[in-house]
This record gives C-alpha cells, sequence and structure tokens, in this order.
C-alpha cells in the first residue's frame, strides 16, 4: 500500500466532439487498478487541492503584432528575401519517456523514443540506473537508430531509464545541449529530460550565476537542475516541486534519481505528457501514447496540469504543484505535432484533423474535382474535407522520407529545388483538375508559394489552398520554435495578400471561432497565443531564447546556434486586431 495524494475532482467536461458519459466524481488522481478504456473518462482539472488516500498501486485577415516587436519593416514584396530555404513549418522542440520496473527499461526507452521521433530528429540520449545506484548516460547527435545501437543499450542495463529526443543546434555547443542531462550534488545525481521552454530563464540563471552556479550548457533545462541542487526542501521530489514553482512557461518534464522516477507538468499543462502501464506493472511517461502503443504499454490517462507524480517501490504518489485557474493546452498539437494515432489532452488527433477538414469544406466550399494533401500532415484533414465535400481524395503529391538535411546541388540552379527532393506531383491525378489542396498550416508562405507551382507546373487547372489551421500570427514561446512575429506572414498581410502571394487561385484558413466551438466547453483550456497574441504567460524579458531551430518542416537549410538564437518578447499582451477581423477566406472565381 502506498501514499498517494491526489486533487478534488471538478465536474468539467473533457475535450470531445461527442457527448461524453457522466464522469463519476471521485479524485481522479490515482493509478487504477484496471486499465482505462476510454481517455475521455481522465478530464482535464486544474489542481486546487489535495488529500491524501491510500490505494493498491497496480485570426483576424490581417493582425499588425509586428508593430509591437519590431521597429525594423519591409514590404510584403520583400518577405521571401528573409529567407533562403524552404522550410515553412512548426517544429515542437522535443520529446520525453521514462520506464520505471521493467528488467529492460533503457531498450523500451529506445523504443519509444522511434515512436517520438517525429518531436526531434537531431539528437537523442537515453540515462539509465545500473544495479549500483549508478546514472549512466548515452547521448548523441542524429536519429535514435543512428545514436543508439546494441552495443551502447548493453551500456544502459536496469530497471529505470529516461529518454529524450530534440531538435539541436548547429556549431559546437550542438553535442552538449543533447538530453537527458545528468548532474551530481551532495545528495546524490539527477536526470532530466525536458519538452517545453521556460519564459524567465534569462533572470533564474543570472540569479543562480550571481550566488555562484557554473552552467556547461546554454539550454533552460539546465536551470531545473541548479534549482533542485541548491533547494533546502525534504526529500528529493519536495526539491523538484521547490525548482518548478520558481519556472515559468511550459514544462513537461521526467526526472529519475537512484530509485525514483519523477513526471511533472507545468501549472497551465501547455505540452503533453501521458502516463500507461506495461502488463508486468512497469509504469511508463511518454509525451504522446504512440509511443506507449509500440511497447505495448496501456495508456491509462495524463499527467495533470500543475501534478506531480513520483513512482518507486512503494507504488506512485501524485501532489500538486501549485493552483491555478485553468489549463492552457497547446492546440497546434492537434493540428500539426503529435501522430495522428495518438491521443492528446484526452482526444484523438486523427478526429481533430478530420473534423477540421470538414469545416473547412463546410464555411469555405469551392467547385472542384480532387481533394489532395501536402503529406504528412494535412492528409486527415483532406480526407475530412473531401468526405464532406463529396469529392475524391488522391495522392497528388508524393513525399519523399529519404531526404536529409545536407545534399548536392547541381551547377545549374534548379527552381524550388528543396522542395522537388520532397515533394513530386503526380501529373495524371493534376492534370486539367481543378484541385484543392489542404494543409495543416502556414508560416511564411514560402513553402506554400512553391507547392502551387509545382502543382500547377504539373498540370493542374485550378489550385484551392485549404488551410486547417487559424493564420498563425504570433510567435510562440513555450516550447515550440517559431521566428519572430514580423517574419509570419499571416502577421504581415491580409488573406487576399497571402493568395496573390502564394499564387494559388483561392485561399482559406480554419476559422478561429469555429476551432473553438468544436471544442465547447473545453475550449478555455487551450492555448491560442499563435493566433492571437494574447499570451497565457507573458515572457516578462526583453528577449525570450528560442530553443531550436526556425520553424520548418524538414525540407532543407541551413541551422542557427543556439547561442545566437533569441526573439523579441511582445512589449503588450493585447493585440489590436483591424477592420477586417472576420474575414477568413478569399475566394476568387
Amino acid at each position: 500500500m502506498a501514499d498517494t495524494t491526489s486533487f478534488s475532482a471538478l465536474s468539467k467536461p473533457s475535450y470531445s466532439l461527442k457527448p461524453n458519459p457522466q464522469i463519476p466524481q471521485k479524485a481522479p488522481l490515482f493509478i487504477l487498478p484496471k486499465t482505462l478504456q476510454k481517455p475521455s473518462l481522465f478530464p482535464q482539472k486544474p489542481c486546487l487541492s489535495h488529500t491524501t488516500h491510500k490505494t493498491h498501486i497496480s485570426l483576424s485577415s490581417k493582425n499588425p503584432i509586428s508593430d509591437l516587436v519590431s521597429t525594423n519593416k519591409k514590404s510584403p514584396d520583400d518577405l521571401s528575401s528573409y529567407f533562403d530555404d524552404d522550410d515553412d513549418k512548426p517544429r515542437e522542440e522535443c520529446g520525453v519517456v521514462g520506464v520505471y520496473g521493467d528488467p529492460e527499461a533503457s531498450r523500451l526507452c529506445y523504443l519509444a523514443l522511434h515512436a517520438l521521433q517525429h518531436r526531434g530528429q537531431e539528437g537523442a540520449g537515453i540515462v539509465a540506473v545500473n544495479e549500483n545506484k549508478v546514472l549512466q548516460s548515452v547521448t548523441g547527435v542524429g536519429l535514435v537508430s543512428e545514436v543508439f545501437n546494441e552495443s551502447k543499450l548493453d551500456q544502459l542495463p536496469g530497471d529505470l531509464a529516461i529518454g529524450h529526443v530534440r531538435y539541436s543546434t548547429a556549431g559546437s555547443s550542438m553535442l552538449k545541449n543533447v538530453q537527458p542531462f545528468v548532474a551530481g550534488y551532495r545528495f546524490g545525481s539527477v536526470g532530466v529530460a525536458h519538452n517545453g521552454n521556460l519564459v524567465n530563464y534569462r533572470k533564474l540563471r543570472a540569479t543562480l550565476e550571481d550566488n555562484g552556479s557554473i552552467f556547461n550548457t546554454s539550454s533552460d533545462t539546465e536551470v531545473v537542475l541548479h534549482l533542485i541542487a541548491t533547494s533546502k526542501a525534504r526529500p528529493f521530489f519536495m526539491r523538484i516541486v521547490d525548482a518548478c514553482e520558481k519556472l515559468e512557461g511550459a514544462y513537461s518534464m521526467v526526472f529519475v534519481t537512484e530509485d525514483k522516477l519523477v513526471a511533472v507538468r507545468d501549472p497551465f499543462g501547455f505540452r503533453p505528457l501521458v502516463m500507461g502501464r506495461r502488463s508486468n506493472g512497469a509504469v511508463v511517461f511518454a509525451s504522446e501514447t504512440c509511443a506507449l502503443d509500440l511497447i505495448e504499454a496501456t495508456y491509462e490517462r495524463e499527467v495533470y496540469p500543475g501534478e506531480v507524480l513520483v513512482v518507486d517501490k512503494d507504488g506512485v504518489q501524485s501532489l500538486c504543484l501549485m493552483p491555478h485557474p485553468e489549463p492552457k493546452q497547446c492546440i497546434f498539437e492537434h493540428i500539426y505535432f503529435s501522430l495522428p494515432n495518438s491521443v492528446v489532452f484526452g482526444r484523438s488527433v486523427y478526429e481533430s484533423r478530420h473534423v477540421f477538414g470538414e469545416i473547412l469544406a463546410t464555411e469555405a466550399p469551392v467547385d472542384c474535382d480532387v481533394v489532395i494533401a501536402v503529406p504528412d500532415s494535412g492528409v486527415v484533414a483532406a480526407l475530412g474535407y473531401a468526405a464532406k465535400a463529396g469529392v475524391p481524395f488522391q495522392q497528388g503529391l508524393i513525399r519523399s522520407h529519404y531526404v536529409g538535411r545536407t545534399f548536392i546541388e547541381p551547377s545549374q540552379k534548379i527552381r524550388d529545388f528543396g522542395v522537388k527532393l520532397k515533394l513530386s506531383p503526380v501529373r495524371g491525378v493534376l492534370e486539367g483538375k481543378r484541385v484543392v489542396v489542404v494543409d495543416d498550416s502556414i508560416v511564411r508562405g514560402t513553402t506554400s508559394s512553391k507547392i502551387v507551382r509545382l502543382l500547377k507546373e504539373a498540370g493542374a487547372k485550378e489550385v484551392h489552398m485549404r488551410i486547417a489551421s487559424p493564420p498563425i500570427i504570433a510567435s510562440c514561446y513555450y516550447g515550440v520554435d517559431t521566428p519572430s512575429s514580423e517574419e509570419l506572414i499571416s502577421n504581415r498581410m491580409s488573406v487576399e495578400e497571402i493568395r496573390e502571394f502564394i499564387g494559388c487561385d483561392s485561399l482559406a484558413f480554419l476559422p478561429l471561432d469555429s476551432l473553438k466551438k468544436l471544442l465547447g466547453d473545453e475550449s478555455p483550456s487551450f492555448c491560442y497565443a499563435c493566433f492571437s497574441g494574447n499570451y497565457p504567460v507573458q515572457p516578462k524579458e526583453v528577449k525570450v531564447k528560442r530553443v531550436g531551430d526556425f520553424m520548418d518542416d524538414g525540407l532543407n537549410g541551413s541551422l542557427e546556434s543556439i547561442d545566437g538564437s533569441w526573439v523579441q518578447a511582445p512589449l503588450n499582451q493585447e493585440v489590436h486586431k483591424v477592420s477586417e477581423v472576420g474575414k477568413l477566406s478569399s475566394l476568387q472565381n
């Protein structure tokens, strides 16, 4: 029997398109002794109180946010000069995993990181605790399959391990910023893997350095280790609570010590973190449920916003980190980041994207012959659009998954070379057709313009772009790497101006109001800062750390040094919208 601390339950419906079954009014934060079949049985709750129990362990069309963040402006005609790359997608920075109680913990981490590879492709690491209670670490640059092999996994024995994948950066600082980080302090050692971004990183680091701390990396995650080491709280997991109370921003983290696995999620729950269990009783934490599926762990529930879960030989203990009004979960997990087969924030990502496409077909219809997607992230929304519109879905673009970041271009320059390496049009599908092409988002518009040109060169009679997200007008400071707001095309141009820039025949975005209506009562529990410029946790520093590369979809592009990667923070949380606030589509006959 283990002491389990749980919060009191609130009767708030979970995020779902369909009515949910009546949720029992009981404290939800403990590990149930049986498998839960429906993720919606665990609604998102703010952490308001806790009690101790004994339990068995078994949008606007044009939005001048750049007025707030920059005095150097270029005209829309000069926009393409900002970028020499073909990268134009948001980038999630990290994926984390933790395993307790399985003799092959490091190998399970290795497999789970494979499943989370889409969350980070340029660095990976695993820390395991051996029989002598020593934390051993293997980290490297590259894909999971490139960093680890049989011999390296043999160096990581034990039944307790954590892992991490990330988007890293070029230069000499690249390898040392790959997590998990391991540090020793006077009472032992601790390892940490972090998904998110701290908006008060520089202030915390400056304070720690003034008190004598020495930093080895430029990662905000290292700040957490220093805060743990300097904390006076007892026992160890209360040091984590003490450290996290000083953090502002987004963090879903897993910690490992000589005998404990700890998972923690920030009070707003920006980034996802789920818990599952294998048939042998091993407890698993991961960023997405797709990682649980691969290692045959049964999804049990999310780690709740503001919750600390401690797993050791006595079972699982749940603690409340701090109270907050309501969660602010990242809606872009459902738009782009997570895999379609994952359950994120209690709801199927596939179902979300399918309905996004249906909404586009209803609110921005157009006469067309075929619906295609920009693979891979636009596929499910395109299926939803096609089903609702009664138009066939076909593969009009084929994506190559075998192109790395470096390649040799012939001396005679090929137009749109980077896009053509990744995406190949199918002339038999496109020629002479009126084509609707569905994509998940437009960031800068550079890739979209090249895709439209590619489709028309392949014989498409008309190209109508449908975007399964509202216009992105503001930078994210919560673990999604973005350029500054003035570089975002939807912040600089109206929808009609974007349509002209891209060269398509019509353009429509998913209306923000329709997205919120879809989420229903759960709508206030999501973060829409990238669509509105209204930040749940306002950055208090002049500049905020950018935690990786610029936003892209991996088509190609140079990488920036992490030490020089800072973006201007907004000076005012409120964003004033222009008169065209309600206009979300530009339909040209």
